[in-house]
């Protein structure tokens, strides 16, 4: 993986958090008003994202790796993610394009960290190899209840749906979740911001389309300079 630093580039938005938050949906309101503006976007999600790591997507949400370990779950997830940022991501962010990830590197410190046990000292070290000092220019972090989000999840599922390797946790392992992705905002606020997801749709996607407008666009629509934030491309 090559990534070099590039002035002009698009800006990277993430957005996370627990089953039933909004996120896919969320990430569809982002790029139609980004469009609306003039700005090229695109929509991907992790796992998957790209060719490889979408074949990685249907064995690690299948529950295959799960038996082999929190580390070893989060190397797979790792080279998904090579892939991901290799063939999509570096791409879209240097022909100037902003790119809306459904999940990115915080879900892996959510799930095999504060849930595997994953040392922080291992994914720490891990995310630098897989990332090579890409960062989100802003994550989003989606929050609710657990039992607020998996009620949503259910409601939305089609007549005998199997819910995934994570979906099928229980309600004190996805409320856990959401405690692992607050504190990673409270540990990261120059780059996350938490939107209360128990609001309607379009309120949430007002709240966040004010936060980008803050922070990475200016009163008259104009990208601010991304080659900062990310010390890539």
């Amino acid at each position: 993986m090559d990534v070099q630093t590039k002035a002009g580039r698009g800006a990277f938005i993430t957005l996370e958090g627990g089953e039933g938050a909004g996120k896919t949906t969320q990430a569809r309101h982002i790029a139609e008003r980004l469009k609306e503006i003039g700005r090229a976007a695109i929509i991907t999600r992790e796992p998957g994202g790209s060719p490889a790591a979408e074949i990685l997507r249907d064995v690690l949400l299948s529950g295959k790796f799960k038996n082999l370990g929190g580390e070893a779950e989060a190397i797979i997830f790792s080279a998904a993610r090579i892939d991901h940022i290799d063939r999509t991501i570096a791409p879209a962010l240097a022909a100037g394009t902003w790119v809306i990830s459904d999940r990115f590197a915080d879900s892996t410190r959510a799930y095999q960290g504060t849930l595997g046990g994953v040392a922080p000292r291992f994914l720490d070290r891990l995310e630098k190899v897989t990332l090579n000092g890409l960062k989100p220019d802003l994550t989003i972090i989606l929050d609710l209840p657990a039992e607020i989000g998996l009620a949503r999840a259910a409601a939305r599922r089609a007549p005998g749906f199997v819910p995934d390797r994570f979906e099928s946790e229980d309600l004190a392992t996805h409320e856990a979740l959401r405690q692992a992705y607050l504190a990673i905002a409270a540990a990261e606020p120059e780059r996350c911001v938490v939107i209360d997801a128990t609001q309607d749709e379009n309120e949430v996607a007002k709240a966040i389309w004010n936060v980008i407008g803050a922070r990475l666009l200016d009163g008259n629509g104009q990208s601010h300079d991304f080659s900062r934030a990310a010390n890539a491309f």
